[in-house]
């Protein structure tokens, strides 16, 4: 009978100086941008700025800046949009990374995208440096850096947010009529829906609220107001599928 032969197991070898370890790593920056979408007058917009460098005279870019050694990725973000817009009340979710070797002019600069949507009559700039404004997407052409790049990914990103959440009635009044709810739906997802079939879907799932009133002083036939039911959706969120259109 042949003897076992005990397999060779090498032990494991310990990085003693984790200080070491991160030195001999290579050095990166990081920075955060922010793409901050708007919706206004059934258009989406997203906030940019001009970019102060020199090789990309004229063109608009991101509100951005580098994160600091000792800050939280999350803090960094609202700290940009703070110092950019001297806004404060902005939800900001985390989109993606991007990282291409050649995506800055200086080189290797990885930077994180930061996303939200709001409603541009609700939320006040209080800078304006380097012409921040809103400019249109359906007009938006070359960025600085790979900005364009980020702000397509970004409103991909929030396409597919927007049928999964119920998010957009934050951008409605309390009160508001079936056609300026198709409106917005339509802006955000840059298509024609059936009106038929796009209350069709809403109304089979029963988040509506009918406060029996009407439009006033508009310039068409005048529509039924509704209340998006907030209470129920919260208790139904587990189970909700969202909106295929």
């Amino acid at each position: 009978m042949k003897k076992k032969i005990a397999p060779i197991v090498h032990e494991p070898h310990l990085v003693k100086d984790a200080v070491k370890l991160v030195k001999s790593y290579p050095t990166v920056p990081l920075t955060i941008d922010c793409v901050i979408f708007g919706f206004e007058e059934n258009e989406l917009k997203v906030l940019l700025i001009k970019s102060d460098l020199e090789v990309y005279k004229d063109k608009y870019s991101l509100l951005g800046d580098i994160v600091k050694d000792n800050e939280e990725l999350d803090d960094a973000a609202y700290r940009v949009l703070k110092e950019r817009t001297g806004m404060n009340d902005v939800f900001l979710d985390q989109v993606k990374a991007f990282g291409h070797p050649h995506r800055h002019p200086g080189g290797r600069v990885i930077t994180v995208a930061y996303c939200s949507l709001l409603n541009i009559n609700h939320h006040e700039l209080k800078i304006h440096d380097n012409e921040l404004n809103w400019h249109s997407i359906s007009a938006l052409e070359s960025m600085a850096f790979d900005h364009k790049e980020i702000v397509d990914a970004c409103y991909q990103w929030l396409q597919k947010r927007i049928q999964e959440h119920p998010l957009g009635f934050n951008l409605l009044p309390e009160k508001f009529s079936l056609r300026e709810l198709q409106n917005l739906y339509e802006a955000i997802l840059g298509v024609r829906l059936d009106r038929r079939n796009f209350r069709k879907k809403f109304a089979s799932m029963d988040l509506l609220i009918d406060i029996d009133e009407m439009e006033q002083d508009v310039p068409h036939r005048p529509g039924k107001l509704y209340k998006f039911n907030f209470e129920k959706y919260e208790k139904r969120k587990r189970t909700w599928i969202g909106i295929d259109f």
